[in-house]
């Protein structure tokens, strides 16, 4: 029975979230999220296509002037935070839970998850295709270039790429 709530609900978030990204559809997106537990800012644009993965257990906020762009994955079982007048760019996916590894021989399939908050705070543009994991903190004025896989903190005004994401310059 639990498997066709699940089910239920995710066909009702793809619907929902296929909408198109004019203003009125953007205020449904955000009202099914607050219904839902998530504190989300004004003029949150969702482009068709965003996918937000989150129980009533986790924390999903999302502040003022935030644009997912198509295709944005965000999983916030481990709790995401997004800072006002954020740019997240195509097909990025923002990861607060991952697999365990476990010690050979244990199996992958049974091992369960970690699960770390992943912050983004304010005036931060994520490139396209970039992957942020479980327990990373992006800080004010960052840029992440497309591609990047940040696996470790990326500093206020730092520009980074590469994977795994290195310090490429710091903004002037």
């Amino acid at each position: 029975m639990k498997y066709f709530f699940v089910v239920c609900f995710e066909t009702i978030m793809q619907v929902v979230f296929c909408f198109p990204r004019f203003r009125l559809c953007n205020a449904v997106k955000s009202c099914f999220l607050r219904l839902l537990g998530a504190k989300v800012g004004k003029r949150v644009v969702y482009y068709p296509g965003v996918w937000i993965s989150f129980s009533p257990k986790s924390k999903l906020e999302i502040g003022d002037d935030v644009d997912l762009a198509l295709g944005v994955l965000i999983t916030a079982g481990g709790n995401v935070s997004i800072g006002d007048r954020t740019l997240v760019g195509y097909r990025t996916q923002i990861l607060s839970t991952n697999h365990n590894i476990p010690p050979l021989p244990g199996r992958i399939f049974e091992s369960g998850h970690i699960q770390k908050e992943v912050k983004i705070c304010s005036d931060v543009w994520i490139g396209a295709n970039a992957v942020i994991l479980p327990g990373v903190t992006i800080g004010e004025h960052a840029v992440v270039a497309a591609g990047a896989v940040v696996t470790k903190d990326v500093p206020p005004g730092a520009i980074v790429g590469g994977c795994p994401a290195k310090i490429i310059r710091m903004r002037n």
